[in-house]
């Protein structure tokens, strides 16, 4: 009883940890997960895209056991060890040439931190341009860049000045006709208006967006919309980050989301999938750029860790070697179609969308308004068939679909029939 006692979550964990799940882990592997009672439960979540290469693949377990062997915590600044350097170099290789230099942090929020203080060093400029609806991270620096949703943010004014935010691609709710092209020419037209309302484009350090908007819905833009935000950029002297914490490390069906668009950024914050769930993320950016950073104006105790950097490049192997971003590509490819034929038998379904296994489904109420309550009744009938899944989007109105990229077709197959059945019950 007092270990009963002593493990209980009610008693243990603040109300500010959501729950999305009432799960309580023993172990798990691929795509799968246990609970204490043994009941197995399909993943599709990836511990919110962090375990792209499977929960415990065992070139990984291996590596982060082996490395913990050694020693732990080489901290960077007074020792430096091989993890650090492998990983970095693995990870380099995945990027354009001008993407050369990787400094390690702990988390994604921690990157973007790191992100925006480098641009603003490297520019000598003040201001950001970030875009509503874009989740950044919690902590300040991160939160004041955030505005997914309002109580990430409330209450915590005043937040870090000169942020300034566009409308950010939701095509399928454009607020003007015209399609693709139409809502482009809008969306682009507001952000330039912001150089004519707000603030001097030679005041704006860094332009600071999503590849794919991820707790804002899962939106993706389209090519000509992020090639029109590298154009200002390079007009402006801006520099551009973009966020590939949640749509890199193979999640879309490419390594890296940008990938998709023939766009290449300045600046690129890396986490979630980056090393299998040990706390691992990174800033990368070119050496001309990296170079503003004068030794010690930076820094952090864990990051480069060499437990995490060692997970980091075992997972950059399993990527190259087991193939998953084409693995993704491929199931995203049978998820997408399957989703789209449940759609075509419902009218609450408004919209799927997605690229590789970054998929949601906005779901919405007969006048087309979201519908945050179909979303927890499909999650519910999920779960109740021992499928995980959680919800995205400013109003809880979309389910995201993102399972490990090790999935397989009669995994996708199975989460199809039961994801299926609970839409039609609605």
């Amino acid at each position: 009883m007092a270990e009963q006692i002593a493990l209980d979550p009610q008693t243990l964990v603040p109300r500010v940890i959501g729950r999305y799940t009432p799960v309580f882990v023993d172990r798990a592997a691929g795509v799968r997960v246990w609970d204490r009672d043994g009941i197995e439960y399909l993943d599709f979540t990836s511990g919110i895209a962090v375990v792209n290469a499977g929960h415990c693949h065992p070139a990984v377990v291996a590596a982060i056991q082996e490395q913990a062997g050694k020693i732990i915590h080489a901290q960077q600044n007074i020792l430096m060890h091989e993890p650090m350097l492998q990983a970095a170099a693995a990870l380099s290789e995945t990027f354009p040439e001008s993407l050369n230099q990787v400094f390690w942090t702990n988390s994604g929020a921690e990157a973007i931190e790191g992100a925006i203080k480098l641009a603003k060093v490297a520019t000598r400029r003040p201001a950001v341009i970030a875009f509503r609806g874009a989740f950044h991270g919690r902590t300040h620096g991160a939160m004041s860049v955030t505005s997914s949703r309002v109580k990430v943010r409330g209450h915590y004014e005043p937040l870090l000045s000169s942020v300034f935010y566009a409308p950010y691609p939701y095509y399928f709710r454009s607020p003007v006709p015209g399609g693709e092209d139409g809502a482009d020419d809008f969306y682009i037209a507001e952000l330039k208006s912001l150089f004519d309302t707000l603030v001097m484009p030679d005041d704006v350090a860094a332009i600071l967006v999503e590849t794919i908007a991820g707790e804002g819905g899962y939106l993706v833009p389209s090519a000509r919309w992020l090639r029109e935000l590298r154009s200002i950029c390079d007009e402006h002297g801006i520099l551009l980050i973009m966020d590939e914490i949640q749509t890199g490390m193979g999640r879309t069906g490419k390594m890296w989301g940008f990938d998709h668009f023939d766009v290449v950024p300045d600046i690129v914050t890396v986490a979630k999938g980056i090393a299998s769930g040990m706390p691992v993320s990174a800033v990368v950016s070119s050496k001309a750029i990296m170079d503003n950073w004068a030794p010690g104006a930076h820094g952090g105790t864990y990051g480069g860790n060499a437990v995490g950097t060692a997970a980091a490049a075992a997972t950059l192997r399993v990527m190259r070697d087991d193939h998953l971003p084409e693995n993704a590509a491929a199931m995203g490819e049978r998820l997408m179609t399957g989703l789209r034929e449940i759609q075509r038998r419902t009218s609450s379904i408004g919209d799927v969308r997605g690229l590789g296994l970054m998929v949601a489904v906005e779901f919405v109420t007969d006048s087309g308004d979201p519908n945050p309550a179909a979303v927890s009744q499909v999650i519910q009938r999920c779960f109740d068939q021992q499928i995980l899944l959680i919800n995205c989007g400013t109003y809880d109105q979309a389910i995201r679909i993102i399972p490990p990229l090790v999935v397989n077709e009669a995994e996708i197959d199975r989460f199809l029939d039961v994801f299926g059945q609970a839409v039609d019950a609605l």
